[in-house]
């Protein structure tokens, strides 16, 4: 036997010994929380006594003593809670910032779907999402992107195979195949696309869907082709349907698309236990000031749902599904990450503990960032093989599909075809810029329900292919927001009478900034502002609703490079 392994051996056997031990009460506890009203996500109740922690885990609850105390009377201790899909990128800031931002709200573990800079990147993106979220205070695990790029038509900076996605299925970190959103390709059983199902499921890997609105026996082959939840669910009835065919529902609850009001009868005895919270997508404000998972948990419990039911969703049924065996309870054996509020009613985080270390207690402690290869890096920055365009480029010689926006949602309307800018009717054009590869191909079309009165918006994020998406009134002020977007190696833009009056930039992939969140918040709050005042439909996010017009697995119309895509109908328009 091997010197290394026995040390290594060696190690473990004393670690468990002293977990025996203090669990037994013979040794004192790294930490205890004394007089703890603690839920038991086995039982549905709250109960009462200390919980003792050593070497990261719960080691016992009951009468304890420790080298460190915290007396939590009168408190209420839940499970760290766990997103179970998120894209990091889109809070715009470096994994380190976004986990600042989110310890404070009590999140112990995220499920992230790196596909965003994937698409940009190819492999290396998920190369740097996995060396920049190493060590974090919060858990980083991943879904591998099943759709790089999205679809056929999309034009991403790179396309991944089964084949060149397999490796990274036996990595530590990565649980499975991330949300199938090629439905069409799966129910078609097309080789390509269900070839990376068979390889997910052949590491005994989970596989997350993304399938809104389907329904009926088209729902039944997604599912049977292996694909285990949903987190697109808009309807309760489409939602119903997935569950009781098998699939679990991530009810989302993100800065786009808000699903949980929607959602709430899933919220009871008879549906509950397959169900699980998710935020798909997050602005820095909402991080900063809304919340993330302790925003939807303290929203469904003051719309009457069982506290037990929305704090075991919040964590215990992630943990379950991405078979995280020692995470989501307070129970011996089970990671030490554990969340103090107040009460239910307030909901406020008091303390925030990650495997057994206070990370959180009114301030994040202060932690390193992690170190990303400087190759890395120096690619991460250098994603635009674009030339500058003009206004010519957007000439649109004939009709083309009408967009129209749908206020909370994702989902889209097919309003027909439009000729023509026309502000006073708010008939927008919208155009989609391929950034990657030099094609210099342009998509243009029309939207409604923007309500932009003067000027141009355009963003460099925009779902799943992060080309550079833009609308606005004329097309001399568009070219103007998509020539800068080029020159900041990517960001958002808002312009008016051919001069920038918003900004931020995000230089890493066209996706992320290197500012601190509270700097990155203030310009995009700033640059919302300068859109609102354009006169964008303050009902909506200006730039998180932009950035999903590209997305062409969403119904009903899309904006693409290769023009307005039919998703219903599976074909470009016109």
């Amino acid at each position: 036997m091997p010197e290394k392994y026995e040390q290594k051996i060696s190690r473990r056997l004393e670690n468990k010994q002293r977990i025996i031990a203090v669990a037994a009460g013979r040794e004192k506890a790294d930490v205890v929380l004394k007089n703890a009203t603690y839920l038991n996500v086995f039982s549905n109740e709250f109960c009462n006594g200390d919980i003792a922690i050593a070497n990261g885990l719960i080691v016992g609850m009951g009468s304890y003593e420790g080298k460190t105390e915290y007396d939590v009377s009168d408190k209420i201790i839940c499970p760290g809670f766990i997103d179970a899909h998120i894209h990091l990128e889109s809070s715009m800031v470096t994994p380190k910032e976004f986990a600042k931002a989110v310890i404070s709200h009590g999140t112990t573990t995220v499920i992230t779907d790196p596909h965003e800079i994937a698409n940009v990147m190819g492999l290396d993106g998920i190369e740097y999402m996995i060396q920049a979220t190493k060590d974090l205070p919060v858990d980083v695990h991943f879904m591998i992107p099943s759709c790089v790029p999205a679809t056929e038509i999309d034009e991403s900076g790179a396309q991944l195979d089964y084949k060149s996605l397999d490796k990274y299925f036996e990595h530590k970190k990565v649980l499975g195949l991330a949300e199938m959103m090629n439905y069409v390709g799966v129910v078609e059983a097309q080789a390509d696309v269900v070839s990376k199902i068979i390889a997910s499921q052949a590491h005994h890997k989970k596989i997350d869907g993304h399938a809104p609105e389907l329904s009926g026996k088209d729902l039944n082959a997604y599912i049977a082709a292996g694909v285990y939840s949903d987190h697109e669910c808009s309807t309760f009835s489409n939602a119903l349907e997935k569950l009781q065919k098998g699939q679990f529902i991530m009810i989302r609850e993100g800065t786009a698309a808000r699903n949980l009001k929607a959602l709430m009868p899933l919220l009871n005895q008879q549906y509950y236990a397959r169900c699980m919270f998710a935020t798909d997508d997050k602005h820095p404000n909402d991080l900063l000031y809304g919340g993330h998972i302790d925003y939807i948990v303290k929203k469904a419990i003051s719309r009457g749902v069982d506290p037990v039911i929305a704090i075991k969703v919040a964590s215990h049924h992630a943990a379950r599904y991405f078979l995280l065996n020692n995470k989501g309870a307070i129970a011996p054996g089970y990671l030490a990450d554990m969340v103090v509020i107040d009460n239910f009613s307030d909901f406020n985080i008091e303390m925030v503990f990650k495997r057994g270390k206070l990370v959180y207690d009114g301030e994040v402690k202060e932690f390193e960032a992690p170190v990303v290869d400087p190759d890395l890096i120096e690619k991460s920055r250098s994603t635009f093989n674009v030339a500058k365009v003009s206004a010519d480029s957007f000439r649109a010689d004939s009709p083309k599909g009408l967009i129209g926006l749908v206020n909370n949602e994702i989902l889209t309307q097919n309003l027909g075809t439009a000729n023509k800018i026309d502000v006073k009717n708010d008939v927008l054009k919208i155009v989609c810029v391929e950034r990657h590869k030099g094609t210099n191909h342009i998509g243009v079309g029309y939207a409604k329900g923007y309500l932009l009165k003067s000027g141009a918006v355009a963003t460099s994020f925009a779902h799943d292919s992060h080309n550079i998406i833009a609308i606005g009134c004329s097309d001399e002020d568009i070219a103007r927001a998509v020539n800068k977007i080029i020159d900041y190696n990517g960001g958002i833009v808002v312009v008016n009478n051919s001069k920038v009056i918003a900004k931020v930039e995000l230089p890493i992939a066209g996706l992320i900034s290197d500012k601190e969140l509270k700097i990155v918040n203030k310009e995009l709050e700033n640059a919302k502002e300068a859109a609102y005042n354009l006169g964008v439909d303050k009902g909506i996010d200006p730039f998180m609703t932009l950035s999903f017009l590209s997305l062409p697995v969403i119904p009903s119309l899309r904006i693409t490079t290769k023009g307005v895509f039919d998703v219903n109908k599976w074909k470009i328009l016109g």
